[in-house]
């Protein structure tokens, strides 16, 4: 905190700039009575910083907080603080458009109610996604059905849009309640929001397909009489992503590329790594393409910034940011250096660690540099001596028999822990937890490491994934609270998807001796698939050459869905061939764990 310029209060300014009302109380609830917004819960970061905070995450706390409805400029608005993505409103001719309805329909309807109760009860009139990523399209059926209306998102949306929330969607959600700290109390030794927001609300997913694509840099589409000129930008901070301007209200929105944080370019809850490179050059090009017609940038999160001269310092902070920990893990991993020891050596210039935008509320250089060096080398280092180590488990009870037993381990433990060595405690008693976790000390201790590693983080997420493991240390696991896997979702899978799906739920081994192949004749696409089960691996074709089949499916993609989920049945299928194949499918498929340990074995 330092160097950091503490007595400067413009991003407080800003962060209230254009307010004009709350929503009061900050309590959204489905239709059954379950909260799934409350933004009440954090009226406690009104106060000083206590002892359990880091004071630069306490500062972006309070920033986050706050929530409402904004004027960004005339004609366009924002309601922030009312999940963790903000919602934008364009007002057009006859309506208003909506840019990236939230997380969940309930707090997207929220927040259009509240639009509407201070700028009138206008219709909408467009949607736009500016990316991938559910806090951004989830909520689209609280705002509309999607009827008559363009929907506008970058090209390759759905395909993305889907994929992250279904292939992967249970370890995925899993991580995410670590990294949101979903299941911490919200209190100053708590939950302090995620650095990007608040939080994940609670609510109902929802998807509307697009109607409209952006697929290349300056196009030009007119919305309700409101012009758009869009920036493509894929690969960033999503694999599709766009910035856009409105140029005749000089007002620009960049998505989630340039936010008053260090983004993720491997988030903790998993994903792609994100490529820092071109992220920092599609930064350049929107400040060449648009600084000089924008008086205000606005996100997808945070507060806007205003005026030419603050758009491009900030912009180019952020630009700068992602090309020096790109180049600079490059340059030391041609050293030799490996991705740990490059996050440990990584210094930001002095420039940037003392702008507040820069730091790792969210994202870290930490992490940041592991991702980059895992984007060009993979997970191994180059040490045969980590080519092939045992498994955590294995591992950890041989260094507790090495180390003398449990309780001399944890003995070890409790001596770092009073010379405040806590990175290295956590790591004697996560090996000590790992061999016995049953052993109550082990896991009180660490519990108790963690608790303090995560009071001292900067890091929101950091914090979360720290306190969270604590909590479950101590108690028990937690189900993930949002399930992004929604029947829009599943609806909007392709064919393609849906089978790669089902490929990744085969028990391989339970498969091993299993040989048939079943055509799926698609009746309402017209589509012809087929899956072979080969060697516990089952294998996808489109138009497939040749009869042999063992059985032959007409149905529905619909149909198709039911069938292949614990709900779906086989009685009245169109068919040719032996039935009992499918039964022999479904038998070796495997459903995931919503809520597998991480803290312990």
């Amino acid at each position: 905190m330092a160097d950091l310029p503490v007595h400067d209060r413009a991003d407080f300014d800003a962060a209230k700039r254009g307010f004009i009302a709350s929503l009061s109380p900050a309590l959204i609830k489905a239709a059954d009575g379950r909260v799934v917004w409350d933004n009440d819960a954090y009226a406690f970061l009104d106060g000083d910083c206590p002892g359990t905070a880091h004071p630069s995450l306490w500062r972006q706390a309070q920033l986050c907080a706050k929530q409402g409805l904004f004027e960004v400029t005339e004609g366009i608005y924002q309601v922030r603080g009312l999940d963790l993505s903000n919602m934008t409103l364009a007002e057009g001719e006859r309506g208003v458009i909506v840019i990236d309805p939230l997380v969940s329909t309930e707090c997207a309807a929220a927040a259009l109610e509240l639009y509407r109760g201070h700028r009138g009860d206008r219709p909408v009139t467009g949607l736009i996604y500016t990316h991938s990523h559910v806090d951004h399209f989830g909520g689209a059926r609280g705002v509309t059905g999607g009827d008559a209306i363009p929907v506008i998102a970058p090209a390759h949306f759905m395909e993305h849009a889907v994929s992250e929330n279904v292939h992967a969607g249970a370890a995925m959600n899993r991580r995410a309640a670590y990294m949101y700290g979903q299941h911490l109390s919200r209190t100053p030794d708590g939950q302090l929001g995620c650095g990007l927001g608040m939080g994940t609300s609670a609510g109902t997913v929802s998807l509307i397909p697009p109607t409209l694509d952006v697929t290349r840099t300056g196009q030009e589409e007119t919305v309700d009489g409101v012009r758009i000129v869009f920036q493509l930008t894929p690969g960033t901070e999503a694999p599709a992503e766009m910035n856009f301007l409105f140029p005749d209200r000089r007002a620009l929105c960049m998505a989630e590329n340039a936010t008053h944080n260090l983004h993720n370019v491997l988030t903790l809850r998993g994903a792609l790594v994100r490529d820092a490179r071109v992220w920092s050059r599609y930064l350049t090009e929107a400040i060449a393409l648009f600084a000089d017609q924008a008086d205000v940038a606005f996100a997808s999160h945070h507060w806007p910034t205003w005026g030419r001269e603050h758009i491009v310092t900030f912009l180019s902070q952020q630009r700068d940011l992602y090309a020096y920990l790109h180049d600079q893990t490059l340059r030391m991993l041609n050293q030799g250096m490996t991705g740990s020891e490059i996050a440990e050596a990584m210094r930001l210039p002095p420039a940037l660690e003392q702008a507040w935008h820069t730091h790792g509320y969210y994202g870290s250089v930490s992490h940041n540099v592991k991702a980059i060096y895992q984007r060009y080398l993979g997970w191994f280092d180059g040490n045969p001596a980590h080519l092939w180590e045992h498994p955590p488990a294995e591992l950890a009870r041989r260094y507790v028999e090495l180390l003398g037993g449990a309780s001399a381990m944890v003995a070890l433990a409790g001596r770092y822990v009073q010379e405040n060595d806590l990175r290295f405690a956590a790591t004697l008693l996560n090996h000590a937890v790992f061999a016995d976790p049953g052993d109550s000390a082990a896991r009180r201790l660490l519990a108790q490491v963690y608790t303090r590693l995560g009071h001292g983080a900067e890091n929101a997420t950091w914090r979360n994934f720290y306190l969270t493991g604590a909590q479950e240390l101590t108690g028990s696991p937690s189900k993930p609270a949002t399930d992004t896997v929604s029947p829009d979702l599943l609806g909007a899978l392709t064919a393609e998807q849906v089978f790669d799906s089902l490929a990744s739920r085969v028990n391989g081994p339970g498969a091993w001796n299993e040989r048939f192949a079943i055509d799926w004749h698609l009746t309402d696409t017209g589509e012809h698939h087929r899956t072979t089960m080969s060697n516990g691996a089952l294998i996808h074709e489109r138009n497939p050459s040749g009869n042999g089949a063992d059985l032959t499916l007409r149905l529905s993609k619909e149909r198709l869905m039911s069938l292949l989920t614990s709900d779906g049945g086989a009685d009245g299928l169109d068919h040719d061939g032996d039935l009992t194949v499918l039964r022999r499918l479904t038998a070796v498929l495997e459903q995931p764990t919503p809520d597998f340990a991480i803290v312990t074995p």
